[in-house]
């Protein structure tokens, strides 16, 4: 990956619907160049998908809470399916710690968050929650060196 490369790294997670012609603009490099760099980064694996940003306090989304869940190891062929399938669950990651497992979750209320509370933990056990009041940084890319020096 050479600097031109992420460039278009940056220039992507700050605008991911930046147009080809937009691309070239700032990488002084042709359309189909680009076309072709945001191709061969898709290949292999660097850029694996496109997203929007979504405000979930104006579609309805008012509660968003980190719920750790404590699992014993024969527990996760088990949890993982469930949490894939919850359509609140935003992001689930297995952590170090006396939590195993952190799930950042969306609900329209406290109540339903209570309650999907209650079933995580009849069905696997010990949990800690805390309800996100506000947020200072939000989700971000990674900022990438354009140094010459940097290794390819």
């Amino acid at each position: 990956m050479d600097k031109i490369d992420r460039k278009i790294i940056n220039l992507l997670q700050m605008n991911a619907r930046a147009s080809l012609k937009e691309l070239s603009k700032e990488c002084f490099i042709s359309s189909p160049a680009i076309a072709a760099r945001i191709n061969k980064l898709e290949k292999a694996g660097v850029i694996n998908g496109y997203h929007s940003t979504i405000d979930m306090e104006k579609i309805g989304f008012h509660v968003r809470a980190f719920i750790q869940v404590q699992l014993e190891p024969r527990q996760k062929k088990e949890f993982y399916p469930y949490v894939q399938s919850i359509p609140n669950v935003v992001e689930c990651n297995c952590v170090t710690g006396d939590y195993s497992e952190i799930m950042e979750v969306v609900f329209p209320s406290t109540t339903d968050l209570d309650d999907f509370i209650n079933i995580i933990q009849q069905r696997f056990g010990k949990t800690s929650t805390q309800i996100v009041f506000s947020t200072s940084v939000n989700h971000r890319g990674i900022r990438l060196d354009n140094d010459d020096d940097q290794p390819e």
